[in-house]
């Protein structure tokens, strides 16, 4: 945890905090804080800054916040053919962390139909994961989620309104390997089939749509390898 992060009804009108949960623990126990000291916070789509310890005990910890600076910013959306339930419980907080700013999850010919009655695609259960992801990297900015369980739909209807202006656009598939190129400005967009990969069907959908094949190469990866690997390839040919 390198940044602590509040929501927004935790800070009271005189911008005091009182922590009674596992915030004030690693507080407590790893961070081991004293009345003065000044620890990295935040608040959940908000500013950043620092707050100052000002009472510890073994109930609570109280903090003093002064948030001035601009969190660095999410750079790249996501659409991800829903994985296993265990897998996209591990998924969560990794994609946070990574930068991610919007995420779909979309429905594919490999998907399994159960896997959208999953607990980790209710908000209710995966945003503390993305909390965790945003402390962890010491952001703020909180991924859009949207569930689209028809394929065909999303990508002829929804899919050119919602990324208009994106003109970087890369479906990952086996056996391509090429540098990807972040060109034209805007938020790249970067589609991760299922673990045995996009049926024809589906890459001609997303050639339609702009999409370039891009893979790290002929190695099949397990969802949640090769979203991280993928993108952070992707975050490094964009520096």
């Amino acid at each position: 945890m390198n940044r602590i992060l509040f929501e927004h009804g935790e800070i009271d009108p005189d911008g005091m905090v009182s922590l009674q949960d596992f915030r004030a623990e690693h507080l407590r126990q790893v961070l081991r804080v004293e009345p003065g000291k000044l620890v990295k916070t935040g608040e959940v789509g908000g500013l950043v800054g620092f707050s100052e310890v000002l009472s510890v005990s073994p109930e609570q910890v109280v903090l003093s916040t002064n948030h001035c600076d601009t969190a660095v910013p999410p750079w790249v959306d996501l659409l991800l053919a829903v994985p296993r339930p265990k897998v996209l419980k591990r998924l969560w907080p990794q994609l946070a962390a990574l930068g991610v700013r919007r995420i779909f999850l979309i429905n594919a010919f490999k998907v399994e139909k159960f896997y959208f009655s999953s607990q980790w695609i209710q908000p209710e259960f995966y945003r503390p994961l993305l909390v965790e992801g945003l402390m962890q990297c010491g952001a703020t900015a909180l991924p859009e989620v949207a569930v689209c369980q028809r394929f065909r739909p999303f990508m002829e209807d929804a899919f050119p309104r919602l990324f208009e202006g994106q003109p970087t656009r890369l479906v990952a598939h086996p056996g391509v390997t090429q540098t990807p190129s972040v060109t034209g400005g805007g938020i790249p967009v970067v589609a991760i089939g299922p673990e045995g990969g996009w049926t024809d069907y589906e890459l001609d959908c997303f050639a339609r749509a702009g999409f370039a094949k891009w893979s790290l190469g002929k190695r099949i990866l397990r969802t949640d390898t090769a979203a991280i690997a993928l993108l952070s390839v992707l975050d490094y040919a964009r520096s």
